[in-house]
């Protein structure tokens, strides 16, 4: 019998859920876009129990916005996280204004702000750098100093393929 290795079996794992989640997840933007947005969610949470990033910054839009669901900033904030985490360069960018406006946690953090503002620009968000100008003015040396080694540890987590 063969033995897969654990590479092998994710890649099985994720060509077979890839497909319907997708399929999912553009019915649930298309629910959304009827403002259907109970039947979306019903959608989107099995997708981003899959692991979808897509799925989790979706559901993030809708708490932060109260779209089918109570508006809730926190539970927003921590589906956008679970997103940029996974190198979604919008839910980055999200990410980045809920820290610049201390929304969904208990204070606002300019240095994760600016952190996650230079990640999703890594990730080709074309608002990045517009986001980084307008808060590098509010931050001290130290703090752009801080940001650059958050920086650079999470660049190295979310950017640099898999070795």
């Amino acid at each position: 019998m063969k033995k897969w290795s654990k590479t092998a079996l994710v890649l099985i794992f994720l060509f077979l859920v890839a497909e319907p989640v997708k399929a999912d997840i553009e019915t649930a933007r298309q629910l959304m876009e009827q403002n259907k947005f109970a039947e979306a969610r019903e959608l989107l949470l099995p997708a981003a129990q899959t692991g979808s990033a897509v799925a989790e910054e979706l559901i993030g839009i809708m708490y932060a916005m109260g779209l089918g669901v109570p508006r809730d900033s926190e539970r927003a904030f921590d589906w956008y996280l679970r997103s940029a985490l996974k190198g979604r360069p919008s839910a980055q960018s999200g990410l980045g204004w809920y820290y610049e406006v201390g929304l969904g946690i208990p204070a606002p953090d300019l240095v994760r702000a600016y952190a996650w503002y230079e990640l999703s620009g890594i990730g080709g968000d074309p608002d990045a750098a517009a986001n980084q100008q307008k808060i590098i003015s509010k931050m001290s040396a130290e703090q752009v100093a801080k940001a650059k080694l958050l920086i650079t540890d999470y660049r190295e987590f979310l950017y640099l393929p898999l070795r």
